[in-house]
């Protein structure tokens, strides 16, 4: 009998071994590929809510093309372990996880990715940090309801009253107002509706609705800015008459409008870009704007908050875009800008004249910052709650308060950079002042149709001891 050759019996082996794996060979991952077509969103299951350790999410998309596979991954982890996501008919897809309670706050990168055909995208998680209620009986609360769609809020000594304005809906928008109320009952004493707005190219203009408010007691007006409409308006404090109505693109998605009543001067920001627009309170005429430019290569800077010391001509104002924080020379117009590590789509700014700090809040890092504002060091970067918006200062307590639109809270801070108390305040709180005599004023809007302190007006003091 013939023996069998080891070498020829290998290679008959690799031969059937390579026979067998040639069609997958022929296979590549390099499949075709389109650029992402649709778009995907991380939310809470609960419309509105916040993402917080333990809370359930959806990630859901739309437009995408029907029959595409879906493998979402964090980091090397693929989240829908199952198996693909197949999107429907429709181009959509969906897809609940819950959030571990061990899981990091901040700004979560999950990767989507597509196949059949191929594509990638990067989408966000934030998971914000849960501030627990707190120090709720160091404070006298009062609040009560007022109109739908509440802004921004306002006090005028003069007057011993309080100024809201409100807007509901998306342009053109038809439902707004000017209203003012007793500021120790919180009734209301009168309202105001926008003049209408001129009409767009396929349909009428609505009002020129109101969302920032600015009390002038040196005049008996208050400002109001029309961010639809890219403008300013003025309205007497005593029965709500339009004064003058500035016209449209005066200034650009007109956010906060602040009063120097020493100097007879109201200053507005322009959102998307770097301008303060200045006008003479007396004559009611427009000046030169303030102009501020990004320290960042290629940064536009777009003004979102204000505050203003008018005792030593400063403005204060933070960049949404470029995370950057002005401090501005109201005698030469020139600005100081100071980066803000850590911040993400800052918002909202306040002035402690007597400390020189100052107080920045950001939406999506979820946090405040308190700077020197000789130095432009941070000397305390503190997380506050879901989606911090605005936050003003109380000089007589020395405490800053923060609206947290997320959560539905007003943080306050003393100027350690601790947290002193967490307060309810409905849900979407969405702005605050303080009044110069210890109160603080806030207002907030309605989450859905039966909200029970949605568009409420709030009224805060530190409670006797």
């Amino acid at each position: 009998m013939r023996s069998l050759n080891p070498r020829r019996m290998f290679g008959a082996s690799l031969l059937v071994i390579i026979a067998s794996i040639a069609p997958g060979l022929a296979d590549t991952v390099f499949t075709p590929v389109v650029d992402f077509p649709g778009q995907v969103s991380a939310t809470s299951a609960t419309r509105g809510e916040p993402v917080y350790k333990g809370s359930k999410v959806v990630i859901s998309g739309e437009k995408l093309i029907p029959g595409q596979e879906i493998t979402l991954m964090r980091g090397p982890t693929v989240l829908n372990a199952a198996g693909p996501l197949v999107v429907d008919a429709e181009g959509k897809f969906s897809f609940e996880l819950t959030v571990d309670a061990d899981a990091a706050t901040g700004q979560q990168p999950v990767l989507v990715i597509a196949e059949k055909p191929a594509a990638a995208e990067m989408i966000t998680l934030k998971i914000s940090p849960e501030i627990p209620i707190s120090g709720t009986e160091k404070f006298a609360i009062a609040n009560g309801p007022v109109t739908r769609g509440l802004y921004q809020v306002d006090y005028s000594e003069a007057s011993k009253a309080v100024f809201v304005a409100s807007a509901v809906g998306r342009p053109p928008v038809r439902q707004s107002a000017l209203t003012k109320l007793d500021a120790e009952t919180l009734a209301v004493l009168a309202q105001a509706e926008p003049p209408a707005a001129p009409a767009r190219e396929d349909e009428d203009g609505g009002v020129f609705a109101v969302y920032g408010v600015g009390v002038d007691d040196a005049n008996g007006t208050v400002w109001v800015t029309n961010s639809r409409q890219n403008t300013i308006a003025v309205y007497a404090q005593a029965d709500l008459k339009l004064i003058k109505q500035f016209e449209p693109g005066a200034v650009n998605h007109a956010r906060d409008v602040v009063i120097d009543e020493i100097n007879g001067r109201a200053y507005a920001s322009a959102t998307r870009t770097g301008n303060i627009e200045v006008f003479d309170t007396r004559t009611l005429e427009q000046l030169a704007p303030i102009v501020i430019t990004s320290a960042k290569r290629g940064g536009e800077y777009s003004a979102m908050s204000l505050d203003i010391d008018p005792a030593s001509g400063k403005l204060f104002n933070v960049s949404m875009s470029t995370n950057e924080l002005a401090v501005i020379d109201l005698k030469s117009g020139e600005s100081r800008l100071i980066d803000l590590p850590g911040a993400k789509a800052a918002a909202g700014v306040a002035y402690d004249a007597k400390e020189g700090l100052i107080f920045v809040v950001s939406q999506q890092s979820d946090n405040l910052l308190i700077i020197d504002e000789a130095s432009g060091e941070i000397k305390f970067d503190l997380p506050v709650g879901a989606q911090p918006l605005n936050v003003t200062f109380e000089p007589k307590s020395g405490l800053a308060y923060v609206a947290n639109r997320g959560s539905g809270t007003i943080a306050v801070v003393n100027r350690k950079g601790e947290i002193v108390a967490n307060l309810d305040a409905g849900n979407s709180t969405n702005q605050l002042r303080a009044d110069g005599e210890g109160r603080i004023w806030a207002v907030n809007k309605a989450r859905g149709e039966n909200d029970p302190t949605g568009d409420n007006i709030w009224r805060i003091t530190l409670a006797a001891e």
